[in-house]
């Protein structure tokens, strides 16, 4: 897979799903996943779930970010070697917010991918 923007930079308000990506065949099986969050609002947070499809029509989860209450920059490694079959992949959010006044959730955020590096997948070894 060629290094791409999974979801470009995105402001949201509501739970949502990304663009459907397919993997294209590569040289390795892990992929680097960086979550960027730009924008946020006080009491509030993200959960970015990685979903994972073989034909198309079915999905399943195959990664999860921890959840995220800050901006900053988020990795998380994908073993694409767990989920053979999986042909495409996409994103899949879900927002919270609490406290006083709109409880109405704002997001700024992106997800990169690229392959990873197999020496750092392997913990330099």
């Amino acid at each position: 897979m060629k290094s791409q923007f999974l979801l470009p930079e995105t402001v949201a308000r509501h739970d949502g799903t990304g663009p459907e990506t397919a993997l294209e065949q590569s040289s390795s099986d892990m992929l680097l996943l960086t979550l960027g969050i730009t924008r946020i609002i006080e009491q509030e947070s993200l959960d970015l779930t990685i979903w994972g499809s073989t034909s198309g029509g079915s999905w399943i989860q195959i990664a999860a970010f921890p959840q995220k209450f800050y901006c900053g920059t988020y990795s998380l490694l994908l073993n694409l070697k767990n989920h053979p079959d999986v042909k495409e992949i996409r994103a899949q959010w879900k927002m919270s917010r609490w406290g006083r006044g709109d409880l109405t959730p704002l997001f700024g955020f992106y997800l990169f991918a690229e392959e990873a590096n197999v020496a750092v997948a392997a913990g330099g070894r």
